[in-house]
């Protein structure tokens, strides 16, 4: 055992993450509840919260890519990945999840500061695979949301264990649910708001038959929200079906930025999206009655980025907060990728902004938010 992983294992049993073992908890169907209804909430649901990313985080924890399912590309994202790793490892412990024949490879890449953890896995994608990590009863624990590959569009026989194996590592009780969903698929100020869009969740894909009623009082209970706020997204266009991490960002209780299409954007799918989201934030309250100060992020000119491809994800909503730092990528149009690093530094004084390349992370269809996952400090009086 390397000494990087001795001290991570020493500060979750330090923290009181680790000292209550394994466990199963089961969660029951909670009810129906209206939309930013806090109706059907239960008393479990009550003690439970679900901490905002800007909170002080354990430790972060992310995922190797596969040639599996990268194939040609496998070289450029990993050079991503690890970039990203070594980035946030300046600022705070990084756990990087890799399959047995990768463990080396990624070692190698990310150097001594960035602990690898041989765990089979899929692909990057930590924000959807790792659990939903959740205060309750003064120690944190992991919701499962049982991830089935967006909705079967892929391969996942290992990403699908995912969950189990990181809360079976960092000995956290699971929280069960018949619920599918992703982490992507769930935004909170930490106060207990929740913004979920309904093509990611209220699907065929992930949970047939349910209506959003039913789909709301589960989220509730499971994370112990107050108000969820409900946007349209869109459905089939890209492999989450729209998450909202790409759409609506909390950076504080109360405001959010709202991903804007950048210079010449088409009239499509996603700019209504955009139109929509926007609709919905000026008529809605947060859990504590407050109106939204809504605040545009645009995107950059796709004639200006380095990137390219019709799955390249040009969000800066996309953004990851650490300890210290956020963590925002940069897309090579000079004139946006500026303006995107002011606005964050403004809404976030006391961090530091770290703007990351992050080409083929894009071109796949996903961003920093997406290939990183928190894991929350120890409860405060935990």
């Amino acid at each position: 055992m390397s000494a990087i992983e001795m001290t991570r294992r020493g500060l979750l049993v330090a923290t009181g993450l680790g000292i209550l073992g394994a466990g199963v908890l089961g969660c029951s169907p909670s009810g129906s509840a209206g939309s930013q209804s806090a109706a059907g909430a239960t008393a479990e649901a009550a003690t439970r919260r679900l901490g905002a990313e800007w909170e002080r985080h354990e430790l972060t924890v992310m995922s190797w890519p596969t040639r599996r399912i990268w194939g040609a590309d496998t070289a450029d994202v990993r050079a991503d990945i690890a970039g990203i790793a070594r980035a946030i490892a300046e600022f705070e412990p990084v756990v990087l999840l890799a399959s047995p024949d990768d463990v080396r490879g990624a070692r190698s890449a990310c150097g001594s500061s960035v602990e690898v953890l041989e765990l089979p896995v899929d692909d990057l994608w930590a924000r959807d695979t790792v659990p939903v990590f959740v205060e309750e009863g003064g120690a944190v624990r992991g919701v499962d949301l049982n991830f089935n590959g967006w909705g079967g569009k892929q391969r996942h026989g290992d990403d699908g264990r995912v969950a189990r194996g990181v809360l079976r590592e960092f000995e956290i009780p699971r929280i069960a649910t018949d619920l599918v969903g992703e982490g992507g698929s769930i935004e909170t100020d930490g106060r207990g708001t929740l913004l979920v869009t309904e093509s990611s969740l209220v699907n065929d894909n992930r949970n047939p038959g349910r209506s959003r009623d039913e789909v709301e009082g589960r989220l509730i209970e499971l994370l112990g929200m107050r108000r969820v706020i409900w946007f349209d997204g869109v459905y089939g266009e890209d492999i989450t079906d729209a998450h909202i991490d790409s759409l609506v960002r909390f950076t504080a209780p109360g405001v959010v930025l709202l991903d804007v299409p950048g210079p010449g954007a088409p009239d499509d799918v996603w700019s209504r999206s955009t139109a929509q989201a926007r609709s919905v934030l000026g008529a809605a309250t947060d859990a504590d009655g407050t109106r939204f100060e809504v605040v545009d992020l645009p995107q950059p000119d796709f004639s200006e980025i380095r990137g390219s491809g019709d799955d390249f994800l040009a969000s800066y909503v996309n953004f990851y907060v650490g300890n210290g730092a956020v963590f925002l990528p940069d897309f090579g149009d000079r004139r946006a990728d500026d303006r995107a690093r002011g606005i964050l530094q403004d809404h976030f004084p006391d961090r530091e902004m770290v703007p990351l390349a992050i080409d083929a992370v894009a071109s796949g269809g996903g961003g920093i938010h997406c290939a990183t996952h928190d894991l929350p400090g120890a409860p405060q009086g935990g």
